[in-house]
């Protein structure tokens, strides 16, 4: 019976409509010729929730305005139409609010370009200027990680994150295709850390900068060294980029690590050989584990347990512990390399009973982990 009022309502016009679809109709609607393919791009893969929050003057505007700095910048003519769509024509690139930035940064950052012929020239004069165009410089007690580019230019402080949707939308108001790359968690320490990728069409590739980079930045910095020790398909522990198409991937963003809505590539590979170099010096440690367990007088002794050496939501190595027979000198032993952070998990019945993070040093060839759980 709900089977054939279904088919009734959608044969005569009174099913429920798609909402992106009639997005997309409003949105195509007057709109040039020219520009349909990259509004109906924009529209099948932007996120569920901006379908029903923003409106088709404002996208169809976003669009036109992203035209408009491909015709007058001779650089932006040379952005193939596939990246063009996918790292010019969005108007966000992860979960910031939805702010009407294109046109104010196209007349900001437009005549500081003066003189540019490529993408690269390009990117140089907007980085030299976006400090002090934006007044906005990296501090921690801004007031979110991932502000939209207005907040940040309010409150004059952002995060890395915060930093790096302003260069990006910058890039992209003058046509120059620009996206976030970043990690959720470093191996070597503490903490995330995005910054800015460009793609230059004199290299057919992309390369990374970071906010007020000077002109011989690019490819180059501090997080070289640390991203080469990135871990391929970790979430955690790997280097990202954001996509607007879908790639079957996500972005991790850490204020929100449940949210897979912003499309990701696994750049990880690119940076391991970015600093090939800085990897031949890292060694190994020899992880010694055992699991103690709390006896009723007090005393400890030796219990024998499954044992999970991770990085993150990279499993390492899995093994059991020495029990109470076992020569004292005997230790479940793991390989694992100096200078970066790991976990250790002792499983009873399957479930964690203790968790022991380190940091390895840089120089450290053994390390000693004794995990104490429940009798």
């Amino acid at each position: 019976m709900i089977r054939s009022i279904c088919i009734l309502l959608a044969l005569t016009g009174l099913a429920a409509a798609d909402p992106r679809t009639d997005l997309k109709t409003a949105t195509l609607d007057g709109a040039p010729e020219a520009q349909r393919g990259a509004i109906s791009f924009l529209i099948d893969h932007m996120p569920a929730r901006d379908v029903a929050k923003l409106k088709p003057e404002w996208l169809r505007s976003n669009v036109a305005m992203a035209y408009q700095a491909r015709e007058k910048f001779p650089w932006a003519k040379s952005v193939p139409e596939e990246i063009f769509f996918n790292d010019v024509v969005p108007y966000a690139v992860l979960d910031e609010t939805r702010d009407d930035w294109r046109g104010d940064f196209l007349s900001r950052f437009g005549p500081h370009t003066e003189g540019a012929k490529t993408v690269r020239e390009a990117v140089v004069k907007v980085n030299a200027a976006i400090a002090k165009e934006t007044g906005v410089s990296y501090n921690t007690k801004r007031r979110a990680p991932n502000q939209g580019p207005v907040e940040s230019m309010k409150l004059k402080m952002a995060s890395c994150t915060g930093l790096s949707i302003l260069l990006v939308d910058a890039l992209r108001a003058v046509g120059v295709p620009a996206r976030i790359s970043g990690t959720a968690m470093w191996t070597t320490k503490q903490g995330n850390h995005n910054w800015v990728e460009v793609w230059l069409p004199e290299t057919k590739g992309w390369q990374f900068v970071e906010y007020g980079g000077g002109p011989d930045d690019f490819d180059r910095g501090w997080l070289v060294a640390d991203a080469a020790r990135g871990i391929p398909g970790s979430v955690a522990h790997g280097i990202f980029s954001t996509s607007w198409k879908p790639t079957g991937k996500h972005f991790p963003m850490v204020w929100a690590m449940e949210d897979d809505s912003v499309p990701g590539v696994d750049v990880t590979e690119r940076y391991i050989a970015l600093g090939k170099d800085t990897l031949a010096a890292v060694g190994e440690c020899e992880l010694r584990i055992e699991a103690m367990a709390r006896g009723g007088s007090g005393s400890e002794a030796r219990r024998e347990l499954e044992v999970k050496v991770l990085q993150a939501d990279v499993e390492v190595a899995t093994g059991k512990t020495p029990g109470t027979t076992a020569d004292m000198n005997n230790f479940y032993t793991v390989k694992v390399k100096q200078g970066q952070l790991y976990q250790v998990v002792a499983l009873k019945d399957g479930k964690p009973a203790a968790i022991e993070r380190l940091e390895i040093g840089a120089k450290e060839a053994t390390h000693k982990v004794t995990l104490r759980v429940a009798p």
